[in-house]
């Protein structure tokens, strides 16, 4: 039998869910307004120490609107924001959408020569950055279009207690900005509101209107910007609220996933500050801060990706801690491991939760979530059931050919979260976005999984990221899954190694769990324990211990890296052995 296209079967197993949403057409910044008229005296966000209510947050807001006007930006200029989550980039961000402009969002660590290509990609007219960061944007200046820098300090945004321990701290370690940079320092910046003389500041944009730029991750192919509307990120809000309906007016939200991240922006920040949560900002991503957070907020949901939760489980500081507050924990980003939610599970069970982690799955070109498990309904290995109006199928790669259940094949998407386009890629957005006889637009996502005929899917690998070893395909994925649940493994990374007869070769890197030595004993008890439950063909030829794996800025592990790494390796060998002839 063919298999049937999923569409969000919420309904089935939660009673109450709807098939169907009405989605909001206006801006972000319209659908926060909306709340702030609702909810004026509300906390939005809290930062180190500092509330914020609905009706501040709009205030601050509108008044860096006006001061973006006062600069000269227009309906349509792309604005840069490399900043870490705090108060300046939550009003930048609404701000640009509400005076119609389009915001660049890149990580504040990114790499001076990044900030360059993200600068001119996205032929950006302005960038705000923190102090920290201003000698990487004023080397790479004049290669750019950027006409105006403002620098924010995250001392601006602190209360005045915990400002003076900054600046005795961290603050020091940060050198003064020379007093004739050609910069706007961000108090001069929030200054020229009063000198704004336009009566209408507000931009009129619709929902299908592009809003916001983000990057694939680049641990594959070349780095697009994704360009994403205001109805993407408003139907992911409410379809966020739609999946959990436990959620409250008020809740609490850990907001420590980066917001350069669709997983951080998009889930953390706008679909709470668009439905009337609490978001609690994490300025630096570490998992003791997000930790310590949890307890002291009481947060009610956090977000992360598995390599974070890893961190948590083995904190000190997590001893005796009471997690009962939490009403649901999300991980993505990355695939979790089986073995990898069972001890989660039983983290937060021993924690006073009532609940389980719950996995999802997305793409940056769909925002990011659109596919998550049903809070009382598990399948173990599965991503979930597709968000409401969020189609998912399984086909033969690279056509629509539709699968069978639980045949394997790569995954499509649509729904209100699609992406407009690759940002000056035109074929490569022709390719990923495709038109079926259905009439709805798809996206490619170069992953492979299987679906089930309840439609809950299950995610297999990505298809760029497969080995091919004696003509055999090997999911790095699945093999990592079988290494992660030895005793003595904490995390693994498999990738595929150049071989003249095979074509590839499977070695794995390996982090240890504490108490166990990186020997060639410890080495032979992982591979014989492969060697029982991973095919031939696909078993290491090699494991190489490492204290630490390498991550994205995302907190993803790098696979890349390690790839690249083995490449210079065979290289230099080469090189050698070429010499000695």
């Amino acid at each position: 039998m063919d298999q049937i296209t999923a569409k969000t079967p919420w309904k089935d197993h939660l009673g109450e869910m709807p098939f169907h949403l009405e989605y909001f057409d206006g801006t972000m910044f319209e659908a926060v307004e909306k709340v702030a008229a609702e909810y004026p005296n509300n906390i939005a966000f809290d930062f180190m120490g500092k509330s914020t209510t609905y009706h501040q947050m709009v205030t601050e807001i509108e008044r860096c609107a006006k001061a973006l006007k006062t600069i000269g930006i227009r309906e349509n200029d792309r604005v840069t924001i490399a900043m870490p989550n705090c108060p300046q980039a939550i009003y930048l961000f609404y701000a640009v959408n509400l005076v119609g402009g389009i915001a660049n969002m890149i990580h504040p660590l990114s790499a001076e020569k990044e900030i360059e290509f993200y600068l001119n990609e996205s032929e950006s007219v302005l960038a705000i950055t923190l102090d920290q960061f201003y000698d990487k944007f004023e080397r790479i200046r004049q290669n750019t279009k950027v006409i105006n820098i403002v620098i924010a300090s995250v001392k601006d945004a602190l209360s005045k207690p915990i400002r003076a321990g900054y600046m005795l701290t961290e603050g020091r370690k940060i050198e003064k900005i020379p007093a004739d940079a050609p910069v706007l320092m961000w108090k001069d910046f929030m200054k020229l509101s009063k000198s704004c003389y336009y009566k209408t500041f507000k931009v009129h944009r619709r929902g299908e209107d592009p809003a916001v730029i983000l990057y694939s991750g680049g641990t594959t192919g070349t780095t697009k910007g994704i360009v994403l509307t205001n109805l993407n990120f408003n139907a992911l809000s409410q379809q966020i609220v739609a999946t959990n309906p436990m959620f409250r007016i008020g809740d609490k939200m850990l907001t420590a996933m980066p917001h350069v991240h669709g997983f951080g922006l998009g889930v953390c920040i706008h679909s709470m500050l668009a439905q009337g949560g609490r978001c609690i900002l994490i300025p630096r991503f570490t998992p003791k801060s997000y930790a310590k957070q949890i307890t002291k907020k009481k947060c009610n949901f956090i977000a992360g990706v598995p390599t974070l939760y890893e961190a948590m489980l083995r904190l000190p500081s997590m001893n005796g801690a009471d997690l009962s507050s939490l009403k649901g924990v999300f991980s993505g980003g990355d695939s979790l491991s089986i073995e990898l939610k069972k001890k989660l599970d039983k983290f937060l069970y021993d924690h006073h939760a009532a609940i389980q982690v719950r996995e999802g799955y997305g793409t940056t070109e769909t925002v990011t979530a659109c596919c998550l498990t049903p809070p009382h309904m598990h399948k173990e290995g599965s991503i979930g059931l597709p968000f409401p109006d969020t189609y998912i199928k399984i086909v033969e790669p690279g056509t629509d050919r539709e699968l069978p259940y639980g045949e394997e094949g790569e995954i499509l998407l649509a729904g209100p979260t699609v992406m407009k386009e690759y940002m000056k890629h035109p074929e490569e957005t022709a390719q990923t976005l495709r038109k079926h006889s259905d009439g709805l637009t798809w996206v490619y996502t170069g992953d492979l999984g299987t679906m089930d005929s309840e439609g809950f899917v299950f995610f297999r690998g990505r298809a760029k990221r497969m080995i091919i070893s004696s003509g055999y395909n090997v999911y790095p994925a699945q093999l990592e899954n079988i290494i992660d649940a030895h005793e003595m493994v904490q995390m693994s990374c498999v990738i595929g190694v150049p071989d003249d007869y095979r074509m590839q070769k499977v070695k794995a890197f390996v982090k240890l769990n504490p108490g166990f030595p990186a020997n060639d004993e410890t080495k032979k008890a992982i591979l014989d324990y492969c060697a029982k439950n991973v095919a031939k063909y696909a078993m290491p030829y090699d494991i190489e211990f490492r204290d630490e794996l390498p991550k994205t800025l995302v907190g993803k592990v790098a696979y890349r890296v390690l790839e690249e790494e083995e490449l210079a390796k065979i290289a230099e060998a080469k090189k050698a052995e070429s010499t000695a002839q």
